[in-house]
């Protein structure tokens, strides 16, 4: 199954931008996913082709018209009905890796690119299916940087894409927990060795020091996911007890 991306923007020239190279690109050329854009100035009546207009209340900046952007939706929404619409905005929710793996288990994706000061309201109050989606607390100067972000968080989960099957399930957040640190040859660099258990071959020790290097990280570098992993953990946890104190019964 072929993995269909839409990109509604103003910049149609942005794509596939990096997307054409590397694993990407040879996915695109494979056939393993498609890149087609939509120009939401293609929907607009008048012969400027005028897309966006004055904050109503008065303000600085522009705002993209709800009339213009609708229709720019729902011909998105006419050509592939059953795909998820994600407007990228940082007033969204912000993604994870568990929504971009939904989202590659599906036949594909329309993303909407903010610009200006944003979308007008009355867009998402009309067309609730979309889902106004952030990349990360940072202002962009437009959605199309997070729209390929978001494509190729995607994108290197299709099968076939990665080389090795355990490459998009051994990496940061695909667990709750960022990655364990990684090394490679040469053994020593600059006095420094690569830690013993990995040069050690016993896979069961290997294992269990990548669990707790990935645990410590988590907490130290990123407490919020520190303390997700914990609640789930520990809920998970709980349930097995529960079960095994019924079971005992």
């Amino acid at each position: 199954m072929t993995f269909a991306a839409q990109i509604l923007t103003l910049y149609p020239e942005m794509f596939p931008g990096s997307l054409g190279q590397s694993l990407a690109g040879k996915a695109l050329e494979r056939g393993d996913w498609t890149c087609d854009t939509v120009n939401p100035r293609d929907f607009a009546t008048d012969k400027h082709r005028k897309v966006d207009d004055t904050p109503a209340g008065g303000g600085a900046g522009l705002v993209l018209k709800a009339d213009i952007l609708g229709k720019a939706v729902d011909h998105a929404i006419e050509r592939q009905p059953n795909i998820p619409i994600l407007a990228m905005t940082p007033r969204g929710k912000p993604i994870t890796q568990a929504r971009i793996r939904e989202i590659a288990g599906g036949s594909g994706v329309a993303i909407l690119c903010g610009r200006f000061e944003g979308f007008d309201e009355r867009l998402f109050e009309a067309r609730p299916q979309i889902e106004q989606i952030s990349l990360a607390d940072i202002v962009l100067s437009g959605g199309e940087p997070a729209a390929l972000a978001i494509l190729d968080a995607c994108i290197r989960l299709l099968p076939g894409v990665m080389g090795a099957a355990s490459s998009g399930t051994e990496e940061s957040f695909e667990d709750g927990l960022l990655e364990y640190p990684q090394y490679t040859r040469p053994q020593e660099w600059e006095g420094r060795t690569i830690p013993e258990v990995l040069r050690s071959g016993d896979h069961a020790k290997v294992e269990a020091w990548r669990k707790a290097q990935a645990e410590t990280d988590t907490r130290l570098r990123r407490p919020d996911l520190w303390e997700r992993y914990k609640d789930v953990r520990d809920q998970s946890a709980s349930g097995a007890r529960r079960k095994d104190k019924e079971t005992d019964q």
